[in-house]
């Protein structure tokens, strides 16, 4: 087994401390091994669509404009005919990045079930299959850039507030109602859900790896959280290791590993019990936010408040003063 793995495997150090070993994840490069290529062949099928929904979502327009003309003057049917006309088409727009949320949820837990499963430990899991590791990563990565845009989107849940309100109003008799084939009832209420969190793809994954600790049942939720406090800290020593950082091709890559890095922690603090934040969580929290901060501001000033607002554990009581200032 050892040798087909080749270049993939660099166990660089394996100085155990209290983090255990480091390993360099080769994020740029990782290949699909046999045994992984089943899985991987899935997940890859979800991530080459996810560039597409980022551009449709940064695209996102909005009909706030017709909205307000059409509120304001109730009496003109042809002012109330061109909002609902505007806002039909983005609706269809929404339940596709919805629906694409669904694939990415089974995704996410094809790739727990391949890094979780006994004998192996969670480290020795990514370390062996460094493709789904890195599938992993980017499924991470396509969240929080999804959820970075769609906070600056306000649009969105006027647009969709304004199209459940006319439906069930149905005031324009001559509507088009073909879109209610498209988005019943049922569907618009789960969209509404979703587009109502801050942070929708993230709450996706996090209710994701929650249900697949529950529905696991004999499998500890160390297992599942371990992955996620392993993945972080090789993105924390890779990022501060000067030797590691030099072998990234692409000013990207390090981007990439900060994004990652900051997603497995918030979804760390989502799925274990006691979060992220106080003295017994495997992540050495300290080391990464100082790790953040030694970067460009610009660079990191989205994941500091990734950190700041999108966690659960950050105010408790439990959480060591030192680590809450540093986020302050």
């Amino acid at each position: 087994f050892g040798n087909q793995m080749g270049n993939l495997l660099k166990v660089l150090t394996c100085t155990e401390l209290e983090q255990g070993p480091n390993f360099f994840l080769d994020f740029e490069n990782a290949q699909p091994t046999d045994c992984e290529r089943d899985v991987w062949n899935q997940v890859n099928a979800v991530l080459q669509d996810s560039e597409s929904i980022l551009s449709g979502l940064q695209a996102y327009k909005g009909a706030g404009q017709e909205i307000r003309e059409a509120i304001q003057n109730p009496n003109d049917m042809i002012l109330q005919e061109r909002a609902w006309n505007s806002v039909c088409p983005l609706v269809i727009r929404l339940k596709k990045l919805y629906s694409f949320s669904l694939r990415l949820e089974r995704a996410l837990q094809s790739l727990l079930e391949s890094l979780t499963c006994p004998p192996y430990t969670p480290t020795q899991h990514l370390e062996k299959e460094q493709a789904l590791a890195k599938q992993f990563a980017e499924i991470l990565h396509f969240t929080l850039r999804f959820d970075e845009l769609k906070m600056r989107i306000p649009a969105i849940q006027n647009d969709f507030s304004y199209y459940r309100r006319t439906i069930s109003r149905n005031r324009i008799n001559n509507m088009n109602l073909d879109i209610e084939r498209e988005v019943n009832n049922e569907m618009a209420n789960r969209m509404s859900l979703f587009y109502a969190e801050a942070t929708p793809m993230l709450k996706t994954l996090s209710t994701a790896t929650t249900n697949f600790v529950t529905e696991n049942k004999t499998l500890p939720l160390e297992n599942t959280t371990d992955v996620l406090s392993t993945m972080a800290s090789v993105c924390k020593v890779m990022l501060e290791t000067p030797d590691y950082t030099c072998r990234f091709n692409s000013e990207d890559t390090l981007l990439f590993c900060m994004r990652v890095m900051v997603g497995v922690i918030i979804l760390y603090d989502h799925v274990h019990p006691n979060g992220a934040f106080n003295k017994s969580s495997k992540i050495d929290m300290k080391g990464c936010i100082k790790v953040l901060k030694e970067q460009p501001a610009d660079n990191v000033e989205g994941l500091l408040n990734a950190l700041k607002f999108t966690t659960k554990h950050l105010h408790d009581e439990s959480t060591p003063k030192n680590i809450r200032s540093m986020l302050q």
